[in-house]
């Protein structure tokens, strides 16, 4: 696959509806940061916003709300490249809007 837009469509479909440990809804609202509550949302909330800030207390809450480490892994990444999707996007639209003004 050569095209970086093929490229990211198979990769988003593959982590929000692919096999994994995370249910697909958790991985779907892990990628959208559209749960509202609980410790998997505001890890997710922290990945997307505060990376850096991550601590390996995070990590205990989350493991400590019954979620095993496989699936804190699959929330990690699919609530990482949610949020570097809509950076991505947001790039796109600036582009596409310079570009159009020329």
């Amino acid at each position: 696959m050569s095209n970086i837009t093929e490229a990211r469509k198979a990769l988003v479909a593959r982590i929000l509806e692919g096999a994994g440990q995370a249910s697909r809804a958790d991985r779907q609202a892990a990628f959208h940061l559209s749960s509202t509550a609980g410790p998997p949302a505001a890890l997710a909330e922290k990945v997307a916003h505060d990376p850096a800030g991550i601590s390996d207390e995070d990590i205990a809450v989350v493991r400590a709300s019954g979620i095993s480490e496989d699936q804190v892994f699959e929330i990690v990444v699919c609530a990482a490249i949610g949020q570097a999707s809509r950076q991505y996007d947001a790039a796109l639209a600036a582009l596409e809007t310079v570009i159009g003004k020329e």
